[in-house]
């Protein structure tokens, strides 16, 4: 699923960043890398999101959330 298309408060693992190099390259540097858990915290109706990678909050814009491709990490049970 894309990045925009999660729920608020879920975490979330990258599969894939593809948008241009230029923007790739940036989003790796800020730690947006594949296997990163990310957690969503606010999303807009444009499609607009804030998400929490590696203690940092980022926001991006609809066309860098749609090119973020994640999947709900399992819920660990601890007990």
């Amino acid at each position: 699923m894309k990045l925009n298309e999660g729920i608020i408060g879920h975490t979330y693992r990258v599969e894939s960043v593809s948008v241009n190099e230029t923007i790739t390259r940036r989003l790796e540097a800020l730690g947006v890398n594949n296997m990163t858990p990310v957690i969503l915290l606010n999303k807009k109706g444009s499609g607009s999101v804030i998400f929490k990678v590696r203690g940092t909050r980022l926001a991006v814009g609809k066309r860098i959330s749609d090119g973020i491709e994640v999947s709900e990490m399992e819920v660990q049970n601890h007990g």
